[in-house]
């Protein structure tokens, strides 16, 4: 029996060290010149330090990979969540010419973020830091609520 677990042990290790063969790409391309949503559009800094605090590590191009996205099969799911992230909302092309888009994105965010879809609660038990409090979801509400209507009024 003892010879059976030792092999079946063996085994698994094996698997799991082959597994890390199979780990995905983990970029973070260049963002094109002054296509970022805080060179583009400025929120208040205190508002940019949120952002970058709780939504850019999945919604922008400046992802810090942790430690454990380069250990498969963590390592799917983390570039799969910020491949996801990245093609819902990328602040680092951030469409600063196409005022209807802008609009579009800041209501997607002003939503999400009420609600508490966003950031997901599965990223937040790993980065204590994304928490965000009631009183800072609602600073985010507002910033993106506020800044949809002066671009609608500038229309």
């Amino acid at each position: 029996m003892n010879t059976v677990v030792k092999y079946c042990a063996g085994a698994g290790l094996l698997a799991l060290g082959m597994l890390q063969f199979t780990n995905p790409a983990r970029v973070n391309p260049p963002a094109p010149p002054g296509g970022d949503l805080c060179a583009t559009n400025a929120p208040l800094p205190e508002v940019a330090a949120l952002l970058h605090q709780a939504c850019y590590d999945c919604h922008s191009d400046e992802t810090k990979w942790p430690w454990y996205s380069r250990v498969a099969p963590i390592s799917w799911t983390v570039a799969g969540d910020v491949n996801d992230g990245r093609q819902q909302l990328n602040f680092s092309e951030w469409p600063r010419d196409d005022t209807d888009r802008i609009q579009k994105r800041l209501k997607k965010i002003a939503r999400d973020v009420q609600e508490g879809e966003m950031p997901p609660g599965k990223y937040t038990w790993l980065h204590p830091q994304a928490r965000l409090t009631e009183e800072q979801r609602a600073q985010l509400v507002k910033w993106a609520t506020q800044e949809r209507e002066r671009l609608g009024a500038q229309k």
